[in-house]
């Protein structure tokens, strides 16, 4: 009989394949349920290329944090109305609570706009519900 007992242990994890969310970031994920079986932890790059935007969107169960790698006019977009702006770049952290309706735009022309995302929500594939009443808000 074998009496070994198997310890956790701390784990390298190689970035995920990337992929397009719904709300249209291209997401490439590291730590999360299905690479480690994080139980309340995403952590990954999220990318907005140049000129594009994220489609108006919630995330109605998890906070999200974003810290800014490149780019640069970043404007995020948030409120019941998409009526709060600010812009960020390299060295800015983003904070997005709960059910928050919320828009990223990338307003370089040739830069992407990269961040380290993380979400205490573990799934690669986080859930949101999306808000396309208040595309048209933002240009």
């Amino acid at each position: 009989m074998d009496t070994t007992v198997t310890s956790p242990a701390a784990r390298v994890v190689r970035g995920g394949q990337p992929f397009r969310s719904e709300q249209g970031t291209v997401y490439a994920p590291g730590i999360n349920g299905e690479t480690v079986g994080a139980r309340t932890l995403f952590l990954g790059l999220v990318t907005l290329p140049p000129g594009e935007r994220t489609r108006a969107h919630v995330h109605e169960l998890h906070e999200s944090a974003f810290y800014v790698l490149s780019g640069s006019d970043i404007e995020l977009w948030s409120g019941a109305n998409l009526e709060h702006r600010d812009v960020a770049g390299p060295g800015d952290y983003l904070f997005i609570p709960p059910n928050v309706p919320h828009v990223a735009v990338n307003r370089s022309k040739t830069q992407p706009a990269v961040f380290v995302g993380a979400r205490n929500e573990p799934s690669a594939v986080e859930c949101v519900r999306m808000r396309p009443e208040l595309d048209a808000i933002v240009a």
